[in-house]
C-alpha cells in the first residue's frame, strides 16, 4: 500500500471513502476509486470490530456481575447457615438451662418431702414412745393395784385362816 492508499477509519473514513469512490468514478481514476472502496471497507471492518469488542466487553461485564451475584448468594447461604448454627446452639443452651432449673426444683422438692417424711417419722416415733410410756405407766399402776389387791386378799385370807402363812 502506498502513502496515498493509507486510509482514515471510523464513520468519517466511510464518508471519505464514498466520496473518493465517486470522485474516482467521475474522474475515471481507478486508483482513487479503489482507495475509496478500500477506505469504506476498512471503516466497516473497524466499526464491526468495535461492535464486537463492545459486545465482548458487555458479555465480560455480565459474566463478572453474574460471578459477583453467585458469590453474594454463596456468602448469604454461609451467613444463613452460621446464623442457624448459632440459633441451634442458643436453643440447646436454653433447653439445657431449663432442664437444670427443673432438676434443681425437683431436687429441692424431693429434699423438702424427705425432710417432711423424716419429721413425720420422728413425730410418730415420739408418739409411740409416749404411748408406750403411758402404757407402761398404766401397766405399772395396774400391777401395783393388783399387788395391793393381792396383798389385801392375802391379809384377808391370813385373817381367816392364819395357818397357811408362807
Amino acid at each position: 500500500m502506498s502513502e496515498q492508499e493509507k486510509v482514515a477509519g471510523g464513520p468519517l473514513g466511510k464518508v471519505v471513502g464514498k466520496a473518493k469512490q465517486m470522485a474516482g468514478a467521475v474522474l475515471d481514476r481507478d486508483d482513487l476509486h479503489r482507495e475509496g472502496k478500500l477506505q469504506e471497507v476498512q471503516a466497516d471492518a473497524e466499526a464491526e470490530a468495535a461492535a464486537k469488542a463492545a459486545e465482548a466487553e458487555r458479555k465480560e461485564e455480565e459474566a463478572e456481575i453474574e460471578a459477583e451475584r453467585a458469590e453474594t448468594v454463596a456468602e448469604r447461604h454461609e451467613v444463613e447457615r452460621e446464623a442457624a448454627e448459632i440459633q441451634a446452639e442458643e436453643e440447646a443452651e436454653r433447653r439445657r438451662a431449663e432442664e437444670e432449673r427443673e432438676a434443681a426444683t425437683r431436687a429441692q422438692a424431693e429434699k423438702v418431702a424427705a425432710e417432711r417424711q423424716r419429721l413425720a417419722g420422728e413425730d410418730r416415733a415420739a408418739a409411740k414412745r409416749q404411748r408406750a410410756a403411758a402404757e407402761k405407766g398404766e401397766a405399772k399402776r395396774e400391777a401395783s393395784e393388783l399387788q395391793r389387791e393381792a396383798d389385801r386378799a392375802e391379809a384377808a385370807a391370813a385373817a381367816i385362816d392364819p395357818k397357811e402363812e408362807n
